[in-house]
């Protein structure tokens, strides 16, 4: 035997696998339980075919020739118990309670507030210059046309590019002055 028929063998024999998985996992989950929120029915079997190229098939009913009925055991389901639900706090705040969740005082989470303040207008100024930048680059949708665009298509492209940059960066810094005007002062 060859290098070529043996990695010819090595990936029909992977392609196999890859295709035969899924399938196998499809079986199984429909021999174990439930598929699609629906329950198996009681008398549906599950037989391993032989399909085209060797390759095997799972199906729930027999199909005819080349087919074995697989034995599998029968799968006992219990049903999970109830989670009693926390009851609600008269603040009517969230319903965690107070040993759970981590408290911090008022003056660090002043400072944290006013770092998220600060961050958060730094990146606004950073989106504003970059949306400029891009505003002149594009000029009211006529941008010079660069050496390596002889090609008008080229040139179509980077002014598509360009709009979508523009529309993408005004997203964003109006995205950065709704979350500064959500902070508290």
């Amino acid at each position: 035997m060859d290098a070529t028929s043996r990695t010819a063998r090595r990936a029909t024999s992977l392609h196999q696998i890859r295709i035969g998985f899924p399938v196998l996992v499809s079986a199984v989950a429909l021999a174990l339980g439930t598929w699609a929120g629906q329950p198996r029915a009681q008398s549906s079997d599950v037989y391993v075919c032989t399909g085209p190229n060797g390759v095997p098939e799972y199906r729930n009913g027999n199909a005819g020739k080349g087919c074995k009925k697989l034995n599998l055991p029968e799968v006992v389901t219990v049903p999970g118990g109830r989670v009693a639900a926390q009851p609600a706090r008269s603040g009517g705040g969230a319903t965690t309670s107070s040993t759970s969740f981590p408290r911090v005082d008022s003056a660090t989470q002043k400072s944290r507030d006013g770092e998220r303040r600060a961050v958060l207008a730094q990146e606004l100024q950073a989106e504003e210059a970059k949306l400029q930048a891009l505003r002149a680059e594009y000029n009211n949708g006529q941008p010079e046309r660069q050496g390596n665009e002889r090609n008008y298509q080229k040139y179509l492209d980077r002014t598509a590019a360009l709009r979508d940059d523009i529309a993408r960066s005004e997203a964003n810094a109006a995205s950065l002055r709704r979350e500064l005007g959500n902070l508290k002062d």
